[in-house]
């Protein structure tokens, strides 16, 4: 695997790929990598003949007072799990790098509506931000496909709407979340919980299904038996932000006609928020 950091040579190397007729997919990520951005890069690994995956802590993405500063770099942690789960090449550009100019006054891509319902509204210009440095790697590799986790649900959303909209030739899959052996959704922010924390985190996930168990059920009154359970885990805890049943497409609050579903959290333990998800369609068995 190489590892190159200039858009001159991310561009030579694909170029070459391409030229011996090779299918390119590729992979964004944060780095710090777990077995959930591995199975990405396998998925890929499955489906072109080249895998590319970008390691770029985005500052566009983050807010003020988030954690760009403290969060982790471990790039040659990361070049192993590529490396083992069949990356061919990696990006690893500086901030100077993507931004040569800076940031300020840069032509930004602008997330569609869905991007302001959910962790878009909490976290302004977040979505602006994955959306203006996912295109910008999007141009650089001009990839066939590009493959993201599920467990970020409204981040994948706002990505196929902006390939759709602004017709972008890229195929996105999601790819199913991993998770640990007690339920927990993998996340490069599970690092921060303390041991405490940890063995808290789980209930998310268990609440969650406990939910879509109901709604299976036959419950109805969305915003009664989020209440309910928003109400169960602040007793645990963890701080709530959000716990939402939507629509699967458009994340639009959930209608009770509607069968394509998701239910969404966003908690906080201590400091640490974490996201996650499940979707049913109420026309299959969960």
């Amino acid at each position: 695997m190489n590892t190159v950091k200039t858009v001159r040579e991310l561009r030579a190397a694909v170029a070459r790929a391409r030229s011996e007729g090779k299918q390119i997919g590729l992979v964004p990520t944060m780095g710090n990598l777990h077995s959930g951005h591995a199975a990405l890069v396998t998925k890929a690994a499955q489906q072109v003949d080249f895998v590319v995956a970008s390691i770029f802590v985005n500052p566009l993405q983050f807010g003020a007072n988030e954690d760009l500063d403290t969060y982790p770099r471990t790039l040659a942690a990361d070049q192993e799990t590529l490396l083992q789960a069949g990356c061919n090449l990696l990006f690893a550009p500086t901030v100077e790098e993507m931004y040569p100019h800076g940031m300020q006054g840069l032509t930004r891509v602008t997330a569609a509506a869905l991007s302001n319902e959910l962790c878009g509204s909490r976290r302004p210009g977040h979505f602006d931000g994955v959306t203006t440095v996912v295109s910008k790697l999007f141009n650089m590799v001009q990839p066939d496909l590009a493959i993201f986790g599920q467990k970020d649900y409204q981040q994948l959303a706002v990505i196929r709407a902006m390939v759709h909209d602004l017709n972008m030739p890229i195929q996105i899959i999601g790819e199913p979340t991993v998770r640990a052996e007690d339920g927990l959704a993998l996340s490069s922010r599970n690092g921060y919980l303390s041991e405490e924390q940890r063995a808290l985190a789980p209930a998310l996930y268990r609440h969650l299904r406990e939910m879509a168990t109901a709604i299976q059920n036959g419950e109805r009154d969305y915003l009664a038996l989020s209440s309910q359970h928003a109400a169960q885990l602040e007793a645990l805890g963890l701080r709530v932000d959000y716990l939402e049943v939507r629509h699967a497409s458009t994340l639009l609050p959930a209608d009770v006609s509607d069968r394509d579903l998701v239910i969404l959290v966003a908690a906080f333990l201590g400091t640490t928020r974490l996201i996650d998800n499940v979707h049913l369609n109420l026309d299959n068995a969960l």
